[in-house]
């Protein structure tokens, strides 16, 4: 699954960091305004979980990609 926006992007130095707890790239937004910079983690931790992956690119000016892996599980 993946997931495209055509926002802003996000910078290379910042893409290795954006599943980190707590981690926000736009540092000058308060928690008020802003996220707490848990979010992505979470995915992480949920996809990760289910022994699954999941990944990011992006290009400033252009937008970013968020893709995941989920196995499908047959019933039985």
């Amino acid at each position: 699954m993946e997931i495209t926006d055509d926002g802003y992007g996000i910078e290379e130095k910042n893409l290795s960091r954006v599943f980190e707890r707590f981690y926000r790239i736009d540092k000058s937004r308060s928690r008020g305004i802003g996220g707490s910079g848990l979010g992505l983690s979470i995915v992480k931790h949920i996809i990760e979980a289910h022994q699954q992956n999941v990944n990011v690119r992006s290009t400033e000016g252009i937008g970013t990609t968020f893709g995941f892996t989920l196995e499908k599980v047959s019933q039985i």
